[in-house]
């Protein structure tokens, strides 16, 4: 089964039990009680099913947990300062990742499901998941031996490093477990240092609310005004925690797919063009895209803090037409930066 899915992309395999775990479900239940998933209200609403596997499928023994690489060749710090240009984190510069990993987790269920009779194994029953359902995908991952939940609460790979896209196969099998992956962090804390919105109030605890990842891609409306000034020129996501991890030196761009390699356009755009983006527009910019399940107004809105924080005043001419834009937080944004680019122009 391991060379199956190694031939379909997966570079990290593993397998571990579906049956409850109280710890756990126990950490869950007290991030969710903390607010930390902010207004992600399905984490809470379907904590039930993220409590188990067995919570969300009785009839599942087995998880087979699996993870493909998006391992980047570049830095993905390598445009901080580079106030003109909008950075975009590193796993939503390729194809939709949803896409990729699910149609290669079906291949290999299908796998199973006809290879199963033929091993005696008689009918097997499975269920395919890769992010959009309630499944806890990372600790799962470290039960299965992919790696460890780092301090930035992310799977951390020996091989792979901190660039690991996940997916799971519930199954009716009964498979031996494997060994379960073991924290290596150590007393390094390069990852709690390196964020920039101070998202991580203790080791291996993360405060969504405070995260530059849920800010431009969850959180609907206005950030924080308190918050804006970190996201810097982060218009998707961010990178900052992942990227300065040391286990990365272990990571080879050989086990990257190629379906996450990234498109030219997406790899350092001009926030000049994307300011001027309309709905069309962004569909056809970013069609195959992560980034387009957040829309033209969301993505306008960050773009807007990232032109704020350049403390160019250049970028007023892009800015102005959207103070009348017809959604509430866009015309805020363009406000606020307006704010900022005029107090930072030099006075005649």
């Amino acid at each position: 089964m391991e060379a199956q899915a190694r031939a379909l992309g997966f570079c990290a395999f593993g397998i571990a039990s579906a049956a409850p775990d109280e710890a756990r479900a126990a950490r869950l239940e007290a991030w969710l009680a903390a607010g930390m998933h902010g207004t992600m209200a399905w984490m809470e609403e379907r904590a039930h099913h993220r409590r188990s596997p067995q919570g969300l499928w009785p009839e599942a023994r087995t998880v087979i947990a699996l993870g493909m690489s998006y391992a980047p060749a570049a830095d993905p710090l390598r445009l901080e300062g580079e106030s003109a240009i909008g950075r975009i984190s590193t796993y939503a510069q390729g194809a939709d990742y949803h896409d990729t990993v699910k149609k290669a987790l079906k291949h290999l269920a299908r796998w199973m499901v006809e290879a199963g009779p033929k091993c005696g194994l008689g009918e097997v029953g499975v269920k395919v998941f890769t992010d959009t359902a309630p499944v806890m995908e990372k600790p799962l991952a470290v039960a299965a031996g992919l790696g460890w939940q780092g301090k930035h609460t992310n799977v951390v790979s020996r091989e792979h490093g901190s660039w690991l896209f996940l997916g799971e196969i519930y199954t009716t099998l009964d498979l031996p477990p494997s060994t379960p992956g073991r924290d290596s962090c150590g007393s390094c804390t390069a990852c709690q240092d390196a964020c920039p919105t101070g998202a991580f109030p203790a080791p291996y605890r993360l405060d969504a609310r405070r995260c530059v990842s849920y800010l431009t891609i969850e959180h609907k409306g206005p950030v924080p005004e308190d918050l804006r000034e970190g996201l810097g020129n982060r218009i998707y996501g961010c990178d900052d925690c992942l990227a300065v991890c040391p286990w990365n030196k272990f990571a080879e761009t050989a086990h990257t797919m190629k379906a996450f390699l990234p498109r030219a356009e997406l790899t350092a755009p001009r926030l000049a063009d994307l300011l001027t983006l309309d709905d069309a527009g962004f569909r056809k910019l970013f069609s195959g895209s992560p980034i387009k399940r957040i829309g033209r107004d969301r993505f306008v809105r960050n773009c807007l803090y990232a032109a704020g924080n350049s403390g160019s005043a250049a970028l007023l001419s892009q800015v102005e037409p959207l103070l009348a834009d017809p959604d509430p937080a866009v015309a805020e944004a363009a406000r606020w930066a307006k704010g900022r680019l005029h107090a930072a122009k030099p006075q005649g």
